[in-house]
């Protein structure tokens, strides 16, 4: 027996490489270096340090015969190992950590090497058995974020993780930042056995390829909620025009973009002019929050600047650089169309509407219409995307016409970066997250699709008059519909029954009925876009599709009848315009009939079990080649089966019957003292009996394993091809999604105002003077915190009367939350949503923009003052007579006398030249003389407050001299009143925060 040979646990173990007997004067070159996948902190570091140093003097070292340098001890070389400093966690994949001088690999490593020279930048989790394996670099940097065990083998650095765990291993290592490719064995054994390479490795290729914005709606580990599921993922491409000469100038510059969330098949695009600040692009940002950005380079400075800013470490927001030298002649726009035009033109399913053929190509005309007239900037940005998209696949979404949308337009409100950021819409300025925000007080959406579209709405609220009524007419409806809910409900009962009066279910019944259903549903919106990617599993499938066809069918309890039809006197029971809509849209006929026909094509118990061989019905000529690949699987196996007759006679045993053991079929078992044929084969045997094959069944069960692969490849086939088909229907069942995601928001808001009781607003006529007029508004995110302690307060502006506001008060005395809270207000007006008031009456505005708070940002290179300038400066250039314009102390970041002018100056332009809604909060007295030059237009105001003098020596944390003629208890009393603040009483604040003042007399 030969000496076994000693398995390598570690890396700190492998053998030096020896010594050759006849150096020669070159040195050979050093082998690969492989870091250490520990990390210790700094501290612990040097303990070790100071206890190794603290150890007994070793014994003399051996000496080198070579150096004649002291042999460092195999404990002193495996603490120098472990000590070592740990590269980057997200250092390069590069091949340079596989490929090794004069290596030979094994076969299995050349596959390794040849992968990794075709995909240099993509973590590879390469299929070997039951495993997933890293492979060098790749090896320590999955050690790092999985927290698993690497070791050396043979000649590289290896990880593993179990097959069945690729879902939860992938989630972690793409979220972590990395680009990973799945590398999976292209052949089963059973095929392997009959093929050209039975002596050869398995034959392995890249599979897939996952990202951030990618996961989703990839195959086998998409479709879950942690930590992806809910958040938005959308893959935003930049292109930016830039002038050679205006780079180093910092001029204004044009931007093309377009953000795909490819999970939902949202496709946005634009173009737009950008200031100094890139206001526009960092507006856009905040909005989409996307998860990974594309950047056609070159860039100029102050766009490379801000998206540095937004994608820094702590962002986990995955960037990756494009060239777009290709697309200088123009040929953007071939490419784009070249894809549209090779959109391959399947079949479809039999038995269904021959009349989508029609409507496809139609769709596909509007589809190529769009795309030409979309400016030059955008059609670079689409075919950067589109070919930066074919590596994983998803390509094809961005040629369904029915999710595209303009980025923005004069149905929609302006609201600025500052304007979102300063007003909380998406997030609270404390700690970055959505509670506390203006989406969180209206979210109450009961699906994750109406979460969504929710967020759409509040960052883009309406500039359309008619629009917002729609909306407020729906919310109205459902709200009323709420109100008798109790005693509306519906009767069971046999219609045959002429003594029983049959009640009509309820608005608020049938649509708190479907919300809740879609609610325990999975993520509809993703789902019916992951079976247009045709990355579904077949539960996903039936799930989607039956969850549509039940809200469907529920909704048709409303009785929505058609255009042109005649409705069912006594059961319209739907007034609202938008409602009726919405609802014909989800619960259409035709769409009913799509849904029902293809799920009646599947066997729901086997999809739930994910067997795609029993997963067709075979009727009516459909899935033909299934139904022969299943026939020559039944004749193998009862071929099969017809055996066991010959081998009773044989062995003349009537009884005898095939075995099955431990996974093994057709196993004949006898005692141990029968003889058999030499040419059977012994599988396994016990104490007193022995299982064989003889060679007719080994060969029947080849056969047999052979036509079940050839089945389940069909069953794919036939399976990816019957996904194939449903992108006919993809846009019909998107526009249902999307009909029941607005359904919940409207639901959403009605229950917002049913529970706060908010009024609806009403809108002036476009042609009346603008207009803002709110009696006892309130902060709706402060007062669900402070219940009845609110303090309300009235608006009333007018562009023919009083349009600006100076606002003065103490530190403290609830200016900010007033301003803060007449935007939102106007906001939530132009959502659709009822608003936290007594009245408001509102002209439809076209902007909000703010200037508040101090900050800076160094990473950009810009001061606070610098900032504080550039908002007032993007104000300046951007707001419109209908504009709502609200600053806080503007030239706080200066002296005093220059800050007076310039809020002076910002002030008196904003007056004289774009006459807009002007909020102007204040501590500098000098700023209130401006309403000797506007009179009219003008009214200063203070947030209430109640003095009393207080004597210091009642004060016990006071050990300081203060002049008691100046020291006053302030009462805050939060109501807005004509007048001007004799004082900001900032020692009260100072006070609070325990800061005690020395006021000294001269």
């Amino acid at each position: 027996m030969g000496k076994q040979k000693q398995q390598v646990i570690s890396r700190f173990f492998a053998p030096n490489p020896k010594t050759p007997s006849n150096p020669t004067p070159s040195s050979p070159p050093p082998p690969p270096k492989i870091s250490t996948t520990v990390n210790f902190s700094p501290a612990k570091r040097a303990l070790n340090s100071q206890f190794i140093s603290s150890t007994k003097p070793p014994k003399t070292p051996k000496l080198s015969p070579h150096t004649h340098n002291p042999i460092p001890s195999l404990h002193q070389r495996f603490v120098e190992k472990l000590l070592e400093p740990s590269q980057d966690l997200l250092e390069p994949s590069g091949e340079s950590s596989l490929v090794g001088p004069s290596v030979k690999y094994t076969p299995l490593e050349q596959q390794v090497v040849e992968l990794k020279r075709k995909y240099p930048d993509v973590l590879l989790m390469i299929e070997v058995g039951y495993k997933f394996r890293f492979f060098g670099q790749d090896a320590e940097n999955a050690a790092r974020v999985l927290g698993i065990y690497a070791h050396m083998d043979h000649n590289f650095l290896t990880a593993s993780v179990p097959t069945f765990r690729l879902n939860v291993y992938v989630r972690r290592l793409v979220g972590a930042g990395y680009k990973v490719g799945v590398v999976k064995q292209t052949e089963t054994a059973a095929i392997k056995a009959h093929g050209s390479n039975r002596l050869g490795p398995f034959c392995r290729g890249l599979s897939a390829l996952y990202t951030k914005a990618t996961l989703e709606a990839a195959e086998d580990v998409g479709g879950g909620e942690e930590g992806f599921g809910s958040c938005s993922n959308y893959l935003v491409c930049v292109v930016e025009n830039v002038d050679i000469g205006g780079i180093e100038s910092g001029c204004d510059s044009k931007i093309g973009i377009i953000a795909v969330e490819i999970s939902t098949g949202d496709v946005i695009y634009g173009e737009f002019d950008d200031n100094f600040m890139r206001s526009a692009l960092e507006a856009l940002l905040l909005r989409l929050s996307p998860a990974e950005l594309l950047l056609a380079e070159p860039l100029s400075k102050q766009t490379e600047k801000l998206l540095s800013s937004y994608a820094g470490p702590t962002s986990n927001v995955r960037v990756e650089h494009i060239s777009r030298d290709s697309f200088n002649q123009g040929s953007a726009l071939a490419e784009v169309m070249a894809l549209s035009d090779n959109k391959s033109d399947s079949q479809l399913v039999k038995n269904l509407h021959k009349e989508t053929e029609v409507e496809t190509e139609a769709a596909d005309c509007s589809t190529n219409e769009g795309i030409v007239d979309m400016p030059d900037m955008v059609v670079q940005a689409l075919a950067l995307t589109i070919r930066h998209l074919k590596q994983f696949g998803f390509e094809k979404i961005l040629c369904s016409g029915a999710s595209f949308r303009p980025l923005s337009g004069s149905m929609e409100m302006t609201l600025s970066a500052n304007a979102m950021q300063q007003l909380e819409i998406l997030r609270n300025n404390i700690d970055g997250s959505e509670s506390g925000s203006l989406l969180q007080c209206m979210n109450n959406t009961l699906t994750i699709s109406g979460s969504r579209i929710l967020r759409h709405w509040v960052t883009h609220p309406l500039c359309d008059r008619n629009m917002i009524h729609s909306r407020l007419d729906a919310v109205s409806e459902i709200a009323e519909s709420m109100g008798s809910y109790k005693a509306s409900q519906s009767i069971n009962c046999d219609e045959e029954d002429s003594n029983v009066t049959i009640v009509c279910p309820k608005l608020h019944q049938v649509l708190s009925s479907v919300l809740t259903f879609l609610g325990r549903s999975p993520d509809i919106q993703r789902g019916i876009t992951r079976i247009f990617h045709r990355t579904a599993t077949t539960s996903e499938f039936i799930a989607i599709i039956k969850a549509i066809l039940v809200a469907g069918k529920q909704l048709h309890e409303l009785h929505v009848e058609e255009e042109g039809r005649n409705t069912i006197v006594g059961k319209n029971i739907v007034h609202s315009v938008l409602l009726r809509k919405l609802v014909l849209t989800a619960s259409s006929s035709r769409l009913i009939g799509i849904a029902a026909k293809l799920l009646s094509s599947l066997n729901k118990d086997a999809a739930e079990k994910q067997d795609l061989q029993n997963l067709f019905i075979s009727t009516d000529g459909q899935f033909s080649e299934v139904g022969e690949a299943r026939t020559k699987v039944q004749c193998a196996k009862e071929k099969l089966d017809l055996l066991i007759n010959s081998y009773r006679k044989q062995l003349g045993k009537r009884n005898l019957e095939f075995t099955s053991v431990l996974g093994t079929t057709h196993l004949i078992e006898l005692p141990a003292d029968v003889k058999v044929p030499s040419n059977w084969v012994k599988v396994n045997s016990t104490k007193k009996t022995i299982r064989y094959h003889p060679p007719e069944v080994s060969t029947a069960l080849d056969q047999l394993s052979l036509v079940t692969e050839e089945l389940t490849h069909i069953c794919r086939a036939a399976w990816d091809n019957f996904l194939k088909e449903f992108g006919r229907y993809y846009s019909e069942f998107q526009a249902a999604v999307e009909a029941l995601a607005s359904l919940d928001c409207l639901h959403s808001l009605a229950v917002l105002s049913r529970n706060k009781g908010y009024v609806r607003p009403v809108f002036v006529n476009d042609n009346d003077p603008v207009q803002i007029s709110v009696r006892s508004g309130r902060h709706p995110v402060l007062e669900s915190i402070l219940q009845d302690s609110f303090v309300p307060n009235d608006t009333n502006m007018h562009s023919d009367g009083e349009y600006c506001q100076i606002i003065t008060g103490p530190n403290m005395g609830g200016k900010s939350c007033y301003i803060r809270q007449v935007a939102l207000i106007a906001i939530m007006a132009q959502v659709g949503s009822f608003v936290p008031a007594c009245s408001a009456s509102l002209h439809v505005l076209d902007g909000i923009y703010t200037r508040m708070g101090s900050s800076d940002s160094i990473q950009q290179g810009r001061s606070t003052f610098l900032e504080e300038l550039s908002e007032a400066s993007n104000i300046l250039h951007s707001c419109s007579p209908r504009s709502l314009v609200i600053i806080d102390e503007l030239g706080r970041g200066t002296s005093t006398h220059d800050g007076v002018a310039i809020a002076y100056a910002t002030l008196q332009y904003l007056l004289e030249e774009k006459r807009c809604m002007t909020l102007f909060v204040t501590h500098y007295p000098k700023i209130v003389d401006i309403k000797t030059q506007f009179p009219r237009a003008v009214g200063a105001y203070h947030v209430s407050y109640l003095t009393s003098k207080k004597d210091p020596s009642t004060d016990r944390n006071n050990d300081q001299r203060v002049d008691t003629m100046n020291y006053e208890d302030v009462l805050y009393l939060y109501k807005l009143v004509p007048g001007v603040s004799k004082s900001s009483f900032g020692f009260k604040v100072a006070q609070l925060a325990q800061c005690y003042l020395i006021i000294c007399t001269y």
